[in-house]
């Protein structure tokens, strides 16, 4: 008789705990107001181009990394909550949703070949064969097999692909972001490598940007998405290549204090033709 006790109430201890354990649908409120109105946020409205008012335009590309604190929006959370992931998370969602479409890295850095999220999740799955001992005697050897999956939180930077032009009719210069790519940073025999993943188009991912909220350190009030991070240039960056004849990025001519020199210059001379366009 006692064990018999003893056994219901376990079982009644194991699904007490396994009711407590669910995800109610009614959750508690847990905020300051509700809000709806995120989910019908569109993008930014851009300026229309007539391509008879553009008299000068340059093609350049940036990297962002998210260790900089400026950058850290980018990154954070490490766990996904409801209504807040990084941006990592927001566009594989996207990928898998198919709300979103990736391309295949090339060397001409063009969208040419659209790859799945299947595809770019078994790129990063890797399988290496590998020959240990034992630790104990006879200390013979024994083949094994070790399996890497995708980690997300490997990305650590995007590469951004923008297009600056001097608009007569506004008379301004002003840009527009024509392709990110999220790139992962790998260790390599001791050195850190880096491993762009896929190419996305902005405009058409725009509409998924504008519905992913992004953390504001200033006043959370103030709800951001990333359509407005990007389209308002909260972030910062370096440019790594621009459009030349030899098409080359600037680490295949010039390295360390140099880089970051050029990076600079090259970000110095398109402010300065704006300014030399008018006269005092």
């Amino acid at each position: 008789m006692n064990k018999l006790f003893v056994a219901f109430l376990t079982i009644s201890m194991m699904l007490s705990i396994g009711l407590q354990a669910q995800i109610i649908d009614d959750a508690p409120k847990d905020a300051l107001y509700e809000d709806e109105n995120i989910i019908n946020k569109e993008p930014l409205p851009l300026p229309t181009i007539r391509a008879a008012d553009v008299m000068w335009s340059k093609r350049v590309w940036r990297e962002i990394d998210f260790r900089q604190k400026f950058n850290q929006k980018f990154y954070f959370p490490i766990e996904t909550q409801a209504s807040w992931k990084s941006f990592i998370v927001v566009v594989l969602d996207a990928l898998k949703a198919g709300e979103m479409q990736a391309y295949d890295i090339s060397n001409t850095d063009e969208l040419l070949v659209p790859i799945t999220y299947s595809e770019i999740v078994g790129r990063q799955t890797d399988t290496l064969h590998n020959i240990m001992r034992r630790p104990y005697p006879p200390y013979e050897e024994y083949d094994t097999v070790i399996y890497t999956e995708f980690d997300p939180t490997k990305v650590m930077r995007i590469r951004v692909k923008e297009d600056w032009y001097f608009d007569k009719q506004r008379s301004q210069m002003m840009v527009r972001i024509q392709a990110i790519c999220p790139v992962m940073l790998k260790e390599r025999n001791g050195q850190e490598v880096t491993e762009p993943l896929f190419w996305l188009s902005y405009p058409e991912s725009r509409d998924v940007f504008a519905q992913s909220l992004v953390f504001n350190r200033e006043n959370a009030a103030m709800r951001l998405t990333f359509d407005e991070v990007f389209g308002k240039r909260l972030f910062d960056s370096y440019v790594y290549k621009e459009a030349n004849v030899f098409d080359r990025r600037i680490s295949q001519y010039a390295t360390g204090i140099d880089a970051l020199l050029e990076s600079e210059r090259i970000k110095r001379d398109m402010f300065e033709f704006e300014e030399n366009l008018w006269e005092y």
